[in-house]
């Protein structure tokens, strides 16, 4: 048989990858058809003088980048590529039961769209460069990351969890800190244990868009508590535990998911306070604790776990994509919790766990967390004032994190509609009704202040509210 691909043995580009790239030319220049029977291994080989293993490794690759496809006893084909691509998923999805919005986020990453309402930072803003240190690290020593970790979490990992909250005044020991895939898997794991079909409990109003989703599909009912500029509404809070005896309170303390807001020291007191007289437990949610600026309390430090489970999370400090996040809590809640994690999935990854551990011991950690605030100040600076010039209501100014919450004047305004016509422009707003239990008409928004340097946005902003 003779050779089909000029292959260059000579070259710095591997023979697999040559081999790859002329396949894959051929079955785009429509040389080899759809359907096509391919060479099988060892003719293929023998007609390029080339190992079979490389031409193995070859056509594995093909085969998972959908060029080609092996049927079983017959060898290996050409794949119809023409053929029509699956449905998106927010299609299908149920948006009163689901994010929509959030899927549609994920999906909708075409170069020159502005994320303006995402929840995450840019993959640049991170320390790259750090993240690869610590990966060629665990690479050269990989014994024990592909098997299962611990349940409780890869334990030097959770040693440092225990002296960083210490550092904030949380008294807590290695029983106290269970990890979690990310903050949500947190937030879940909670709700699964405390509640049941039917079940009330408090959230902020607004509140966190996937915690809504979470409790939604429990078929747990939630209660808003109005939030304010230092924290939520204290009288909305104790009458709607004398009229609902919830037994559980969701709240972001600190740099509040969406509004930015945070707990004053009175109010922190005062929730505690009320929670405790009617057996309330609450869940802090922290995830922002890196990015906090100056002195905002915490309900734990204030509670010492006793009747509060804190949530934290490194995907706005390290990277969203790790997905590794904590618990701390009274002993005998980690135990529920860590059988609610054992059930739903085993352990956490100890891949990613490793990688944070080995980022948080190399030290650079601090100053790059240091030089992110002061890059998101500047950047909520920044946002607010161009917000203020096109006649935007700012809810509060943060001064510090990721979020800052604001309506246009025209209180009429559907921000639903604002953000499908957004869409159209490649622009992708957070409409306020994905941060509300009931998801009423409203005109609030979520910016992130990260995703927000761009004249069109605010063009757009400005041409859509007549300014």
């Amino acid at each position: 048989m003779k050779p089909l691909l000029t292959l260059d043995p000579a070259s710095q580009t591997p023979l697999t990858l040559q081999i790859v790239a002329g396949v894959t030319t051929e079955v785009e220049e429509k040389r080899w058809r759809a359907g096509m029977r391919v060479p099988s291994i060892r003719t293929f080989a023998d007609a390029h003088g080339v190992s079979t293993f490389t031409v193995v490794e070859a056509y594995d690759r093909l085969v998972a980048q959908g060029v080609l496809f092996a049927r079983r006893g017959a060898g290996f084909f050409v794949s119809d590529r023409s053929a029509a691509p699956p449905r998106k998923v927010a299609e299908t999805l149920d948006e009163q039961v689901t994010n929509g919005w959030l899927v549609r986020n994920f999906l909708a990453s075409s170069e020159g769209t502005i994320h303006a309402g995402a929840g995450w930072l840019p993959e640049a803003w991170f320390d790259s460069d750090g993240i690869a240190r610590a990966l060629r690290q665990l690479a050269s020593h990989p014994e024990g990351l592909l098997g299962y970790g611990h349940a409780r979490g890869y334990e030097p990992l959770r040693e440092q969890i225990v002296r960083r909250l210490a550092e904030v005044e949380i008294e807590t020991d290695l029983v106290g800190v269970l990890t979690t895939l990310g903050a949500n898997q947190a937030l879940d794991l909670v709700a699964r244990q405390f509640t049941q079909p039917g079940d009330t409990v408090l959230v902020d109003e607004p509140c966190y868009s996937d915690l809504l989703v979470a409790l939604r599909r429990r078929e747990v009912r939630s209660i808003g508590i109005p939030m304010t500029a230092c924290g939520p509404d204290v009288a909305a809070m104790e009458a709607a535990l004398h009229t609902h005896r919830p037994k559980l309170y969701f709240t972001n303390s600190r740099l509040h998911n969406p509004t930015g807001a945070s707990y004053s020291s009175a109010t922190a007191f005062q929730v505690l306070k009320i929670a405790e007289q009617h057996d309330c437990l609450i869940a802090e949610d922290d995830v922002s604790a890196d990015l906090v600026q100056g002195s905002h309390p915490t309900l734990a430090s204030m509670d010492q776990l006793k009747h509060v489970i804190y949530i934290g999370s490194f995907s706005k400090t390290i990277g969203a994509g790790l997905r590794v996040g904590f618990v701390a809590a009274d002993s005998e809640i980690i135990e529920g919790l860590l059988y609610q994690k054992l059930v739903s999935g085993m352990s956490t990854p100890t891949v990613t766990e490793q990688l944070v551990s080995s980022i948080l011991s190399e030290g650079h950690f601090r100053k790059q967390t240091e030089q992110l605030k002061e890059r998101l100040a500047k950047a909520q600076e920044k946002t607010c004032r161009r917000l203020d010039a096109i006649g935007f209501e700012v809810f509060c100014e943060p001064r510090a994190g990721m979020f800052v919450w604001a309506r246009p004047a025209d209180a009429d305004l559907d921000s639903v509609q604002l953000a499908d016509v957004a869409l159209e422009n490649r622009i992708l707003l957070a409409p306020g009704h994905l941060f509300y239990a009931d998801r009423p008409k409203t005109g609030w928004l979520r910016f992130n202040v990260a995703h927000c340097n761009f004249d069109r946005l605010f063009n757009f902003l400005a041409e859509s509210v007549g300014r």
